[in-house]
């Protein structure tokens, strides 16, 4: 597996509130985890930086070679769950932390498939020779109106809800995981990311960035095609490839 990584505080914000971290096992199977923290700038740095600790620490404790796809939807489902407590306990303890929050997209990718589980608007694309294919969907307001038909996926582009998120980790005492897997066909790369990277740039030039570049540079390009469109958010990216 080939994992590169970047995050950066982009031109507008004052601190960089996304976190992630990705590894590898010794079999080749490969995980990751990115999340966006909201809720100020102290809270949603110890949002998603709780979130991307707790997870990673039960990941790379937890899973064993042997595990079927059922255990590792368990497994990435109740590492997100335990991490949704750890922070929705530390906002109760300090009204400074209060209301903080964080987006989530975790992933373990092994010889066959990828697992990812995700909660908010961080996303996961997989991506082909000539395609990219968004396996994750937004929970947000935006996304919602999309659903209902009120507005078009063009219309939410500019939307002026578009930042406002349905669920995130820490917030309430339960949270509600989506979880996918997908078959690897091919030379396929795992794209996640945090919105300060969707907000700026569109799925086909994220596309035309994989296909046209040296594969261990993609992850600086793009951040930097994001800076260089704006850079209104903090923006992360995580891209796994074999």
């Amino acid at each position: 597996m080939r994992i590169i990584a970047k995050t950066d505080i982009g031109k507008v914000r004052s601190t960089n509130q996304d976190s992630y971290a990705a590894g590898e096992f010794q079999n080749g199977v490969s995980w990751a985890v990115v999340c966006d923290g909201m809720g100020g700038n102290a809270g949603g740095n110890i949002a998603s930086s709780t979130a991307v600790k707790s997870i990673s620490e039960r990941i790379t404790s937890a899973y064993r070679e042997s595990m079927t796809s059922s255990s590792i939807k368990n497994l990435l489902i109740t590492s997100i769950t335990n991490a949704n407590f750890e922070i929705y306990d530390l906002a109760a303890a300090n009204a400074e932390l209060a209301g903080m929050g964080t987006t989530v997209v975790a992933a373990i990718i092994t010889k066959n498939a990828f697992y990812i589980a995700h909660a908010g608007d961080s996303r996961a694309y997989v991506i082909g020779d000539n395609e990219i294919r968004q396996i994750t969907k937004d929970h947000s307001v935006v996304q919602e109106l999309i659903d209902i038909g009120e507005i078009t996926p063009e219309q939410a582009i500019d939307h002026p809800r578009k930042n406002l998120i349905t669920r995130a980790l820490g917030v309430d005492e339960m949270i509600k995981v989506d979880f996918t897997v997908e078959d690897i066909k091919g030379d396929e790369t795992l794209l996640i990311c945090t919105d300060g990277l969707t907000n700026e740039v569109y799925p086909e030039k994220i596309l035309e960035i994989l296909k046209n570049n040296p594969y261990e540079d993609v992850a600086e390009i793009l951040v930097d095609t994001a800076n260089n469109n704006g850079g209104c958010d903090n923006v992360t990216v995580v891209a796994i490839s074999r």
